[in-house]
């Protein structure tokens, strides 16, 4: 077995170069090549983000300047109120924005619309993280999201006789000679600095790079608003804050924190820690975290409404589904929490959630289906018009060591688990819609079109 390399070795083995020594003048712009030894424990992240993804792969493709081309990656067979997944800068120069509704869109825009291929996008994505292997070891990268990557450089920076933008130009260059992707990045002395960074920053600079320290988070961004620009602080944050006169990162800083822990209990240490632009986790952090409860969950927004009916079939289905992943991965659950977005005769919106205990432990699809019905039931009078649902397995956890309860027929249990792993079996080697229920037919039915989708989106 290979013994695990430290991040000096893992420097060593991807970049080859004469070693030099320094922080302060790594993370500057303009530092000369060497400086007395880095002190502390300071790390330089990167973090990189692919511009107008999915628009820029729909522009790669068809030989386009997403700079220059309008383009919308929207779903042409769903209604006018289908969100864009994605628009070129182009379009946003115009004034349109990102992840609006297609009616949204002015109506002299002129504009190509572009069908979601999730397949592609993925395999785009894929390429560009062989990108960041190329440069950085796998240990040193958190994968965000599809399109968003944290890398932690500073192992790598002296050894390439590099600064910190200087190593991000080659990423980025190095991104777009392989893919046709233009990247922007944000760098920082820890991962929430990078962000925001990159978040508020980057996008106003004609290199698309922005770097910050503690020191220039507080200079240039104490008194920037609104705060929803900033990571982790959503609409529904804003406005508690907004009550008690805390409208910028200067004022959080300098709150009595007693009010701050009264007001979001222990979640007010991470949004002090941010005010002052501290962060103490790193990407070994997030890869050896492990939460104490676990959860299952699944959801839609449904592009044509359904009623009533319609509505609990697809929470019965979504529910059939989930239970497939719980015996797949030999996992079960006590309870079904469910979320319902609604309109009643057309114009009235509300949401409705619940839970309700399946009685013991189980990963049975009949059961956890009739609880997901008996629940629907609850929750949803006759005038309903659904338009999203979301499902939940709570307290998930390993069938091994589960304790038999009264609930539970065992035999009937070992039987259904017994087929449904042989329907698992048949969907891994012939594809989820080689086998499937009668009730996936139905006229309402969602399952067999969501097994084509990726993220519910056209594959």
């Amino acid at each position: 077995m290979r013994a695990k390399m430290g991040n000096s070795q893992r420097a060593k083995q991807f970049m080859p170069f004469a070693a030099l020594q320094g922080f302060e003048e790594m993370i500057r712009d303009d530092g000369p090549a060497s400086v007395s030894g880095r002190q502390g424990t300071e790390r330089i992240y990167l973090v990189v983000d692919l511009k107008s993804f999915y628009a820029s792969v729909e522009c790669v493709e068809r030989g386009l300047d997403p700079m220059k081309v309008n383009l919308v990656v929207a779903d042409p067979d769903r209604t006018d109120r289908t969100i864009c997944l994605a628009i070129t800068p182009a379009m946003k120069a115009l004034g349109v924005k990102n992840r609006c509704r297609v009616f949204e869109i002015p109506p002299d825009v002129d504009y190509i619309m572009a069908t979601p291929r999730m397949a592609l996008y993925m395999a785009y994505s894929a390429r560009i993280y062989e990108v960041y292997r190329k440069h950085v070891a796998p240990e040193d990268i958190h994968v965000y999201s599809v399109d968003e990557a944290f890398l932690d450089v500073t192992d790598y920076l002296q050894p390439r006789r590099l600064t910190a933008r200087g190593f991000a130009e080659c990423i980025m260059e190095d991104i777009y000679q392989t893919t046709g992707i233009l990247s922007a990045c944000g760098i920082g002395t820890n991962m929430y600095l990078a962000k925001v960074a990159l978040d508020i920053l980057a996008k106003h600079q004609p290199d698309r790079i922005a770097v910050l320290t503690e020191q220039e988070y507080q200079k240039q961004l104490w008194d920037h608003q609104p705060l929803t620009d900033f990571w982790r602080i959503g609409p529904g944050t804003r406005r508690r804050l907004d009550k008690i006169g805390l409208t910028t990162m200067r004022k959080i800083a300098e709150a009595d924190p007693d009010v701050l822990y009264r007001l979001f209990g222990i979640d007010a240490e991470l949004l002090i820690d941010h005010a002052w632009g501290r962060e103490t986790a790193g990407i070994p952090d997030i890869r050896s975290y492990r939460p104490k409860n676990h959860s299952l969950s699944s959801g839609q927004v449904l592009g044509v409404p359904r009623d009533r009916p319609g509505g609990r079939l697809i929470a019965v289905e979504m529910t059939d589904v989930l239970s497939l992943d719980l015996v797949r991965h030999g996992w079960v659950t006590d309870s079904v929490t469910m979320y319902i977005s609604y309109s009643i005769q057309g114009w009235q919106r509300g949401t409705a959630g619940g839970t309700l205990a399946v009685g013991g432990q189980t990963s049975s699809a009949s059961r956890l289906m009739k609880c997901a019905g008996c629940l629907y039931d609850r929750l949803a009078p006759e005038e309903w018009t659904v338009h999203r649902v979301s499902i939940a397995f709570n307290n998930v956890c390993s069938e091994q060591g589960v304790q038999l309860d009264l609930f539970s027929d065992i035999r009937q249990e070992d039987k259904e688990k017994k087929l449904m792993r042989a329907v698992i079996a048949i969907q891994d080697r012939y594809g989820k819609n080689s086998i499937f229920l009668g009730m996936d037919l139905l006229k309402d039915a969602r399952t067999l079109e969501r097994n084509r989708e990726i993220g519910g989106h056209r594959a």
